[in-house]
């Protein structure tokens, strides 16, 4: 486990997440700015169904150099250029959460920016986190024109607006996310009866393709609860925080990591995010070492 320096001064949240929200935009703005020509990309296939575009290349790029320039000696975890965990906190950053969706013109898809703060790490005064701890998100949409953000401790909003999960108390007055296999199988005997199960126990099922938005989507009430298994830990850094700070629960599935580092994540108001985890647990395998 990485531990900083304990003389490290405090995180500045307020400051950072001003980082995030400009690192944010210029990554989005690359993003759009192939928007109208997308035929004309360079895609590469990494793996099956795993696709990268200069899109994606472009947009990191232009979110690191902001973030290398505004707020340096930070960890870097990056989807396409890599990196690793250092300092006092560390960025998850994922230039285009629905990258299929994108390549299709499908417009559903966002730049997915976190800082994790690490154990032992100051905030604030000079609160000490005792474990791994998502500080600051941001999830923006530039399709809509959305943006999600959230500091740990103070709240979560959607365009300055403070944003709550859904008050729904019933998995079966719910609509809820999921995202289904569609590059690793492995968890595929495992899921399906998940699917199944939800199915025939909620209000209905979705499935967008972009595991931030369906946390934010969360985090705002669209859906009530949203699980999904074998993510990256960039897809749900910044999406954890903003139903945490708008009152929900966002967890490993397994129990064990102190956020959904692993890519295993159920997620909700405290109600469904409950029921959710009861449903999941019959057909949850132990988790491979």
């Amino acid at each position: 486990m990485h531990t900083p320096d304990a003389s490290t001064a405090p995180l500045d949240l307020v400051s950072l997440l001003d980082t995030a929200v400009q690192a944010a935009h210029a990554g989005a703005a690359i993003l759009q700015s192939y928007a109208s020509h997308r035929d004309d990309l360079v895609i590469d296939h990494k793996a099956r169904n795993d696709l990268v575009s200069q899109a994606d290349r472009e947009a990191e790029q232009a979110i690191l150099s902001v973030l290398l320039e505004k707020a340096p000696g930070l960890g870097i975890v990056a989807e396409e250029t890599g990196g690793e965990v250092a300092g006092a906190a560390t960025w998850y950053i994922d230039p285009l959460d629905g990258t299929t969706n994108f390549l299709h013109g499908i417009p559903h898809y966002a730049v997915s920016i976190a800082l994790i703060g690490h154990h032992g790490s100051r905030i604030g005064g000079n609160m000490v986190l005792e474990r791994d701890t998502p500080l600051v998100a941001v999830v923006y949409d530039p399709t809509r024109e959305e943006l999600f953000t959230a500091v740990f401790g103070v709240g979560a909003w959607l365009n300055g607006k403070s944003i709550k999960c859904s008050r729904t108390t019933e998995l079966s007055a719910s609509v809820v996310a999921t995202g289904m296999p569609f590059r690793d199988f492995s968890f595929y005997d495992q899921y399906m009866p998940m699917l199944e199960a939800a199915l025939q126990a909620t209000r209905g099922v979705r499935r967008y393709g972009s595991a931030a938005l369906d946390l934010a989507w969360t985090a705002c009430g669209r859906y009530d609860g949203y699980w999904e298994m074998a993510l990256a830990s960039w897809d749900v850094a910044a999406g954890t925080l903003l139903v945490r700070e708008a009152g929900g629960v966002a967890e490993d599935m397994y129990g064990v990591d102190s956020w959904p580092i692993g890519g295993y994540v159920v997620s909700g108001n405290a109600a469904v995010a409950k029921q959710l985890a009861d449903m999941i647990a019959p057909h949850l395998l132990p988790r491979a070492n």
